[in-house]
């Protein structure tokens, strides 16, 4: 039997990494859908275990062959996607696959898969809430964060278009929820 795809897409500061983190510990037999991308690996990144690393040329190559449910050139030259294969390769061996992906990459890969995807959109309780979980961060400049936060306010526009928007305002209750909503998919 082939596996079901789960999206989780926020703006950055959100939780989704966290909450995704946590569903992999859930028992959903699921696997960690590998991105591709055209930047070098940084410190101790492993090629196949945090991105599949391709060179520009590479990425243009496998976009004019359809190699990708979604793809974006965040800057000239560097490349992030999802490669069709990877998705191929966990369904095809049963398993259910987890995406951390953006949310217009979300948006794509829903599309693509309808009845097969769970699109959950994790979204903060405000956007105060976002600004002041960035700062305590401290990983980005003001200047950093001035900028998610507007990504922030044009990707929470999207959200309607999601299954199901889960609020983190508490991310032990918000673990819970996508847990809960995964479980109800899975079991359909």
């Amino acid at each position: 039997m082939s596996g079901k795809l789960i999206i989780f897409s926020a703006p950055s500061g959100a939780g989704k990494s966290t909450i995704v983190h946590h569903i992999l510990t859930c028992g959903f037999n699921m696997e960690f859908s590998v991105s591709a991308t055209s930047r070098a690996p940084r410190g101790n990144e492993v090629d196949g275990v945090d991105y599949y690393y391709l060179t520009p040329d590479e990425f243009r190559a496998k976009i004019r062959k359809n190699e990708f449910l979604e793809y974006e050139e965040v800057y000239p030259d560097s490349f992030y996607g999802t490669l069709r294969s990877e998705v191929d390769r966990i369904t095809g061996e049963g398993k259910n696959v987890v995406f951390d992906i953006d949310v217009l990459g979300g948006i794509n890969i829903k599309k693509q898969y309808d009845e097969q995807a769970l699109a959950l959109f994790v979204a903060p309780p405000s956007i105060e809430v976002l600004h002041q979980r960035l700062v305590g961060r401290g990983t980005d400049t003001p200047e950093m964060i001035a900028k998610r936060i507007g990504k922030a306010e044009f990707e929470l526009s999207f959200a309607p278009q999601f299954d199901r928007v889960v609020v983190n305002d508490d991310l032990e209750k918000a673990k819970k929820e996508a847990e809960q909503l995964i479980r109800q998919f899975l079991s359909k």
